[in-house]
Parts: C-alpha cells; sequence; structure tokens
C-alpha cells in the first residue's frame, strides 16, 4: 500500500456529503477515490467532489480492488451487513455510530473484521477535537480536586419525523442511539472508566415507537457518579460537565464545535478562580488522519473495537432499564447468554 490511503464512501448521506467526504479530501493522508448510491445520486456527488469513480450499487465499489478503506454512513440497522462485506473483501471500515443495534451484534461484526485483516472503527469523530485532551490534562494535574460527578446534555429538534431513520425502530432509529451513544461515550473517555449501572427514562413518540427523549443516571467502576440526557425534541444543547471538589470543567462545544474549529473550555473554582481557554481543531480530518495512519501502519485505532462493544453494553442496558422500569447491572446484561 502506498502512503496515501484510497477511499470509497458507501452512500451519499448528509453526513458524508457535509463532513466526511471533504475531510478525507483535507486529510494529507487520504484521497476520497469513490462514490457508491443506490439512490442515484452519486453522479451529481461525484462531480461536486472530483471523485473519480462512480458506483449505482455499494457491492460495486466493494469489488473494486483499488479501494483500501470504506466509510459506511448507512442507517444503524445496516452497518452489520454492509461492515462485513466490505471486511470480506479487504476494506477497513470506518463505521459511522453508533456502530450496531447491540453489543452482541457490535461484538459480532467488529470480531469478523479481525478475522479478515482489516481494521475498525467507529466514527465518534469529535473526540479528535484537541479540546477534550485538554480537559483530561486539567483533571490529571488536579485543577478541579477530585472527580465526583461528570452529566453530559446533546439534544436538536427534528422538524422532520415523516421518512426520516431516526423515526424508524427497525433501522435504529431514537434519541439514544442517535444522540446517547455520544453522552455515553464522553463519559467513559473523560472518566476513563466504565459504567456498572444504570437507570434510564424515555419520552416515547407514539406513533414512531421510538425514544424521542431519554435521561440516564449511572454509577461507574471507579466510583464516579454520571448522568446524561440526549433529545430529538428540545432545544440544541451539545455540552458536558465534569465536577469535582474543588471545581469545575464545562466544555460548551463538546459534540459540535464553531464552525472555525473553535471548542470553548470553562472552569471555575472553588477559591474564586474562572478561566476560559479557547481551543482550534478540525476533528474531522484529524479523525480521518487518525484512521488512516492505523491502516499504514497497521496499528490498532485510539478507539479500539472493544470500546464499541463496550459502548453499546451501556446502550443495551438503558434500553433494558426503559423496559424494565428498573436499575440495571451492566454485567448482567449480555445477549448471548
Amino acid at each position: 500500500m502506498t502512503q496515501i490511503v484510497k477511499w470509497g464512501v458507501l452512500s451519499t448521506a448528509e453526513i458524508a456529503i457535509k463532513q466526511v467526504i471533504p475531510a478525507i479530501q483535507k486529510a494529507e493522508n487520504a484521497n476520497i477515490e469513490a462514490i457508491a448510491s443506490e439512490s442515484g445520486k452519486e453522479i451529481e456527488t461525484a462531480k461536486a467532489f472530483s471523485i473519480p469513480k462512480t458506483f449505482t450499487t455499494y457491492q460495486g465499489l466493494l469489488e473494486d480492488q483499488e479501494i483500501d478503506a470504506v466509510y459506511i454512513p448507512l442507517p444503524n440497522g445496516l452497518h452489520s451487513k454492509w461492515v462485513k462485506e466490505a471486511a470480506e473483501r479487504g476494506k477497513h471500515v470506518l463505521c459511522e455510530k453508533p456502530a450496531a443495534l447491540t453489543a452482541e451484534e457490535a461484538d459480532e461484526m467488529t470480531s469478523f473484521c479481525e478475522e479478515h485483516n482489516v481494521l475498525f472503527m467507529e466514527a465518534f469523530m469529535y473526540q479528535f477535537h484537541p479540546q477534550h485532551a485538554r480537559v483530561k490534562e486539567m483533571i490529571n494535574a488536579g485543577e478541579i480536586g477530585e472527580v465526583k460527578h461528570m452529566n453530559s446534555r446533546l439534544s436538536f429538534v427534528l422538524h422532520q419525523l415523516e421518512g426520516n431513520i431516526r423515526m424508524d425502530r427497525q433501522l435504529g432509529g431514537g434519541s439514544l442511539y442517535d444522540l446517547g451513544c455520544y453522552c455515553i461515550h464522553a463519559i467513559r473517555m473523560i472518566t476513563n472508566s466504565e459504567p456498572s449501572r444504570v437507570y434510564t427514562i424515555q419520552d416515547k413518540h407514539d406513533l414512531y415507537n421510538v425514544d424521542m427523549s431519554a435521561s440516564t443516571v449511572m454509577e461507574l467502576e471507579n466510583g464516579v457518579h454520571a448522568s446524561f440526557d440526549c433529545s430529538m425534541g428540545i432545544a440544541g444543547r451539545h455540552s458536558y460537565e465534569v465536577v469535582g471538589t474543588e471545581g469545575r470543567i464545562e466544555v460548551m462545544k463538546a459534540y459540535v464545535p464553531q464552525l472555525d474549529g473553535e471548542g470553548i473550555i470553562h472552569i471555575e473554582r472553588e477559591d474564586g478562580h474562572q478561566r476560559t481557554e479557547k481551543i482550534i481543531g478540525y476533528y474531522y480530518p484529524l479523525g480521518i488522519e487518525h484512521f488512516s495512519t492505523s491502516i499504514l501502519n497497521g496499528s490498532e485505532p485510539i478507539y479500539s473495537r472493544e470500546s464499541t462493544v463496550e459502548n453499546m453494553k451501556v446502550l443495551d442496558a438503558c434500553h433494558r432499564s426503559i423496559e424494565t422500569k428498573q436499575v440495571v447491572d451492566i454485567a448482567t446484561v449480555d445477549n448471548r447468554n
């Protein structure tokens, strides 16, 4: 393989058009070589981005031996099928989040990639913004004392419900799958600990039978308490807060930094000291460069397949808690038993 990863994209989904294809073009070690669409938009997209190859089927793109890696932004319920189709043909896979609908499915599909000697990474691209590394640096330096609590908020108003895949239960719709996965990921990343128990409530849409909003409290293995709420029906919020014995840190645009790449971190200490730090970072190109480097070096990406499975276990527990209306121990949630 050359020192440039040749990428293909399966579908002309909005996230691919607005974020990932431009990111591949900006990345120093990646080229966008092919686009596939089964909705007839491949030629239009190829012209807009000067993509050399177009395919009218996903299978056609996967058969192209010149493609090294693929990005899969298909509906959640279709990820497993196409991840395995790609791996079987030797393509490394960047898969949109959430990777699967259950931890069992995530384990199966990522193990399949491992067995076929291809890398897999779930596309939590926000994690590559340097503001999160700075937060961990602050925590490790003891700036807010011992961390005791973390909370996360992620929401937006979904205006068009009819025909929207976020409202399709069979394809993995609902606020927990679409937004809650981010909150869980951030809590695990920043606290460096796994949740052990969760309790979740939801606001369900009666017609579509998906959770429009969900709120969760959890206990982590290191004793930290955490909470998050996510919603597709209330005003936009994209932040998280880490609270310690001597202060707190708030990341204002945790999941959606400003268009200019600016992240904003605010810290308040018990001694009255306050400050705000602004950090620039274009996290989509950084994420593409990271995964492309992993492919070129044959190294494990920062977000491993095991981490994907662990994140899905927490989502499984949240759904189980909604069903049972009880606190759920994550260790007891194993769909394979």
